[in-house]
């Protein structure tokens, strides 16, 4: 080397040893899953058609971007409600449902509130909406939602900033429920913005921004989750048998059904994801095909959501019965299952966003049956100890006469009018051929039968189960019938035609001497001596004989005492409704009595109690047109003929 090399020299520093690499963090496993294509995915959601109609669609590409994976995890269920297809009475009864007795934090109604006020005027509110297009129904439930502690407080933010992001000022109402083990909060939001147009809010936004708003939210107030909560949580959910989040990540692994477990090998959830597989094979709806291989069933998201619900069904029932020890039956729409008389024992709705009602009832049979109401049916109608009976999905006896008086497959008005008149013993036929047009009206909007002419139809040869088909698609659920919305013990001295009568006059003695049966049992023995002490009956030995017409006189004794006090109060006379006479007048309201319910028909100077029908609820103060045959009744709003039966 020479001296000028001396000085002159070029480090060349060595590849560096590879070090042993520390084990990550939990957290830092969950970033990295997390950050796998967020971008990208925010990216491809602003491509998808429509993504951008509507407000919020650009707030819902940033919502989620502040989130740490840690974050407090909540729940936004949505439901977009037309208001001219719900109905008028839908936003009234839903608020009324959710400020019902019991959802408070110390079992006290619900208390409705606003942006400012602790006691929000629904009656006003629901006034200021009956215009609107449309309504937004939520449910906000934050993960630890009891330690939020002021539910009030945190909805008010949220919905701050859901007008920041949308950019229009929100007018909406709130009832915070904590009668679940989750407690949660309704909202109520009208379908209008600060400038009186229709409020359209990015489906984006529905779909995801406004959940990542409340995650936000819950996670500032409580604090991000730790990793023992996290992994608790996850490891609470390898068991349950129900539709979970480890779940949807298998579902999301899986190709063409089939899970490997190297696919897993750097996964942050790969224990719980593997314990989820056995359990899941336990339960037959996976399998392992070969060691770290798995197969799952195509179904198995319906079926865990199916038994999802029923546990869901059997804990509702069973705090319902807690003091009644029944087995325990689910009757579901479409069964073949005998029907049900009983009491109602408890009621509500199946899924708090959706009208769909449903019954517990205890019945004669012995058992405890949950029992699904059709769409749109009012549970008010249904008080908690009230006498029901189910129908069961068989063919309608109305759509096997039509098929009977049918000749070569034509329904002719004046041919069934003749052979009905022969077996009614001198009453007035055309109620019944009325009731025959009324449900053939209906199956031809369905496209089941056709109308030829003027009183004919053309009916298939299965028109019985056609109409049971149809009937099992438009309803549901399962149909209930009202016997009495009084409860056994309170029928027995009851001064009206009752469902116990009707059971004494059938001689029914099929009830047993437990349970509900042996309640029935008693009330009837008091009952008869109850009518014996009224007059209305006599002993001859161990025989009660009961008056002739007893129905028909209880019936109007408590009619003709009823519309004395109606008289008295509203200066109106009473006048009562003949058999087979048609009677006009404005329905006022309906009046429930122990006979059953009934209308109130008046024209300012007169007034008539008519059987009640559910169809003429959404008649309310118009004219309607009753032509009444015993029990049973034929309406008419103005010239269009028959509204109901």
């Amino acid at each position: 080397m020479t001296g000028r090399d001396d000085d002159d020299f070029r480090l060349r520093p060595s590849p560096p040893r590879e070090r042993p690499k520390a084990e990550p963090k939990f957290v830092s496993q969950v970033l990295k899953e997390v950050n796998k294509g967020g971008d990208a995915a925010a990216r491809k959601a602003a491509r998808r058609p429509g993504a951008r109609l509507g407000r919020g669609h650009v707030a819902a590409r940033f919502t989620g971007r502040g989130l740490p994976p840690n974050a407090r995890r909540a729940i936004v269920k949505t439901r977009l409600v037309n208001l001219q297809k719900a109905g008028a009475r839908s936003t009234p009864t839903h608020l009324r449902y959710i400020q019902r007795e019991g959802v408070g934090r110390d079992g006290e109604p619900g208390r409705a509130y606003g942006p400012e006020t602790n006691d929000a005027d629904l009656s006003a509110f629901e006034q200021r909406g009956r215009g609107d297009r449309h309504q937004f129904r939520f449910i906000v439930s934050a993960e630890d939602a009891e330690q939020l502690g002021d539910l009030r407080s945190y909805t008010r933010q949220l919905m701050t900033r859901m007008e920041a992001d949308l950019g229009t000022r929100l007018e909406w109402v709130a009832v915070d429920h904590w009668n679940t083990d989750n407690p949660h909060t309704h909202i109520v939001l009208r379908g209008k913005d600060d400038t009186g147009r229709d409020l359209i809010i990015s489906r984006d936004y529905i779909s995801h921004g406004m959940r990542e708003r409340a995650s936000e939210l819950a996670t500032q107030w409580l604090g991000p989750r730790s990793e023992r909560e996290i992994q608790q949580s996850q490891q609470r959910e390898v068991e349950q048998e129900r539709w979970t989040g480890l779940d949807r990540t298998l579902q999301r692994e899986a190709n063409q059904g089939m899970i490997r477990l190297e696919r897993l090998a750097e996964h942050l959830q790969r224990s719980p994801l593997v314990g989820r597989l056995q359990h899941l094979q336990r339960m037959g709806l996976s399998q392992e095909t070969t060691p770290g291989e798995w197969r799952l069933r195509q179904d198995v998201e319906p079926v865990l959501r199916a038994m999802g619900e029923r546990g869901d069904i059997l804990r509702t029932m069973q705090h319902a019965m807690r003091e009644l020890p029944r087995e325990l039956a689910i009757r579901t729409p479409g069964e073949d299952a005998p029907p049900i008389t009983g009491r109602v024992v408890a009621k509500g709705l199946m899924n708090e966003l959706y009208e769909r009602g449903y019954l517990v009832i205890d019945g004669t049979d012995g058992k405890a049956h949950y029992v699904p109401l059709p769409p749109k049916v009012e549970l008010a109608q249904y008080p908690v100890g009230a006498v029901v009976a189910t129908h069961g999905s068989n063919q309608r006896d109305v759509d096997k006469s039509i098929a009977d008086l049918s000749v070569d497959g034509r329904f002719r008005t004046d041919h069934c009018l003749s052979v009905v008149a022969q077996y009614l013993d001198g009453e007035d036929p055309r109620w019944l051929v009325e009731n025959h047009v009324r449900r053939l009206a209906a199956l031809r909007r369905a496209g089941i039968v056709e109308r030829e002419a003027e009183g004919v139809w053309r009916v298939p040869a299965n028109l019985p189960e056609l109409g049971r088909q149809y009937d099992l698609k438009r309803d549901g659920g399962v149909s209930v019938r009202l016997h009495s919305h009084l409860p056994v013990e309170r029928q027995v001295r009851a001064l009206g035609a009752t469902w116990l009568d009707k059971q004494l006059i059938a001689g029914d003695t099929h009830f047993g001497e437990h349970g509900f049966s042996g309640a029935v049992r008693t009330a009837l023995q008091q009952r008869a001596d109850f009518l014996v002490e009224q007059g209305f009956a006599e002993r001859r030995g161990q025989r009660v004989v009961l008056a002739r017409n007893l129905l028909v006189t209880l019936r109007n004794r408590e009619i003709e005492r009823v519309a004395n006090t109606i008289a008295a109060e509203t200066g109106l006379t009473h006048r009562p409704v003949a058999k087979g006479e048609c009677v006009t007048g404005t329905y006022d309201r309906s009046v429930q009595l122990a006979s059953g319910r009934y209308a109130l028909l008046q024209d300012g100077r007169q007034f008539s109690l008519v059987p009640w029908r559910p169809v003429i609820e959404q008649r309310l103060c118009q004219t309607l047109s009753a032509t009444v045959q015993g029990t049973r009744v034929s309406w008419e709003l103005a010239r269009t003929r028959g509204l109901s039966r």
